[in-house]
């Protein structure tokens, strides 16, 4: 799939749904609990598929998820109990940017 910012994504296994923050200009394969993700339209797909239970560390409520290396940034928007994933590999949750010292 090629994503596009402001894509509304929803996972096939559980209940996380995401929106494209940010993407490369290239096909890339999003995952969610080892399945790839739907695009939502409306009340988002049904849980059909099965997950694996190794890729099924969570994803949180509010919290972006980046891989710096393609460029792609997706924000959760649904937690669900899928670990969410880019070709293949896990991505990590965005850490914060620390204020400058107000001395």
């Amino acid at each position: 799939m090629r994503p596009r910012v402001g894509q509304m994504l929803a996972s096939t296994v559980d209940t996380t749904a995401v929106i494209v923050v940010r993407c490369p200009e290239q096909e890339l394969e999003i995952t969610c609990g080892g399945a790839a993700m739907a695009e939502a339209n409306g009340p988002g797909p049904a849980v059909t598929g099965t997950a694996d239970p190794e890729l099924m560390g969570g994803s949180l409520l509010g919290k972006r998820y980046a891989d710096e290396g393609l460029g792609l940034e997706l924000l959760c928007t649904k937690q669900g109990q899928g670990t969410l994933a880019v070709n293949g590999v896990p991505m990590p949750m965005k850490s914060a940017k620390p204020l400058p010292a107000s001395d």
